[in-house]
């Protein structure tokens, strides 16, 4: 048996309650179920495998999952076990293309251990790509963010209600968060219904709580903005002392994009933030499709709100005389499809500036 036959191969395809397991050794293929989550059921089975396979007990072991809802703590719990894991990309693994296709976690499971096989044992490097598994500590600075941005969408959601409440009886109310209830006046001069006092009154309640919450995040971060201490503050500190560069979109660069994962070129950044076209070439029939979107999100949408940012208060450097010349005199569809262009453009600018300490040409720093 040759060094490289000598490997387990295991997919998992992952659910809330079951975790279908598919193992193999390049040729032969086996699958079995283990409760989601049951770790010593789940080490149990890798040691049946071997022996089903007629492999050594310390054979080397690959494992494979969908990067998703159990995040990654698998993978450190499959390498602290000895195990390597390979977190795959989602948009990266192959689909069929008939109209209608099965799909059940037998197949997933068979066909995510081919892709497997086929990177780890053949080499087909571009089976599917696989996700940087950040250290706890990393993982658990990316929270912070994240929940102030899920709690501005709660805010807007409830001021929106409020004033909408307000609105089917002829009220309105300039600050939700304050206005007292009872002094609202329908459109006859009336006060409003019992009810909706009271539904008010506790919509009221749940936006005061979420503004608290999200005046205490945002005094945290300006307190790390005043101390920096650790790499990724640090960078975070030097974005933004760039004019145009606010708190918030230094900080979702940093710890996001700049602060843990390493990039080998500008293809692969913009790769992760999913700012890359999309051409459509065969044939006779050429088109740009526009950008994949296939990336980080939250770096995606900062970048493309700190494009127009960057033109209003970086007036005289390279990049925007450069998107004024190209699409400024263009229809607005232009302008919105340039500002993607700059986004990209910029993205890479303040790589090599947090890299490369290359400055923008043209930028300005804060006073």
């Amino acid at each position: 048996m040759s060094p490289q036959a000598k490997t387990l191969y295991v997919a998992m395809e992952l659910s809330n309650k079951n975790w279908k397991l598919a193992t193999g050794d390049g040729s032969r293929e086996r699958q079995k179920t283990v409760p989601a989550r049951a770790q010593r059921a789940f080490l149990a089975e890798i040691e049946r495998a071997k022996e089903k396979f007629g492999l050594p007990a310390d054979c080397r072991v690959v494992c494979c999952y969908e990067a998703g809802r159990d995040g990654f703590w698998i993978a450190r719990f499959l390498e602290a076990n000895g195990l390597e894991c390979l977190v795959m990309d989602p948009a990266s693994i192959e689909v069929s293309r008939r109209g209608r296709r099965r799909k059940n976690d037998r197949l997933d499971a068979s066909r995510l251990l081919d892709l497997l096989v086929r990177k780890d044992l053949m080499g087909q490097a571009k089976a599917f790509s696989v996700v940087k598994v950040p250290t706890p500590e990393q993982e658990d600075e990316l929270r912070l963010y994240r929940e102030r941005q899920r709690l501005n969408k709660e805010r807007t959601g409830h001021r929106a209600r409020i004033k909408s409440r307000a609105v089917l009886h002829g009220a309105t109310i300039s600050d939700p968060a304050r206005m007292p209830i009872e002094r609202l006046r329908d459109w006859d001069g009336n006060p409003l219904p019992p009810a909706l006092q009271e539904e008010l009154r506790r919509e009221q309640q749940r936006l005061q709580q979420v503004q608290t919450q999200l005046h205490e995040i945002e005094t945290r971060q300006r307190e790390v903005l005043g101390d920096p201490k650790a790499p990724v503050e640090k960078i975070l500190w030097k974005l933004v002392q760039l004019k145009a560069v606010g708190m918030q979109s230094g900080w979702v660069l940093a710890y996001e994009c700049f602060g843990w994962r390493k990039f080998r070129n500008r293809k692969c950044l913009g790769s992760f933030v999913g700012l890359t076209g999309t051409p459509y070439d065969s044939g006779d029939s050429h088109r740009e499709q526009g950008i994949s979107k296939a990336g980080n999100k939250r770096v995606r949408a900062a970048m493309i709100e700190l494009a127009w940012g960057w033109t209003r208060w970086q007036p005289h450097s390279a990049l925007t005389l450069w998107y004024k010349e190209r699409f400024g005199n263009g229809t607005r569809r232009m302008r919105r499809i340039g500002i993607v262009a700059l986004a990209r453009k910029l993205l890479i600018a303040l790589w090599k500036y947090v890299e490369h300490d290359e400055i923008p040409e043209g930028a300005v720093f804060m006073n």
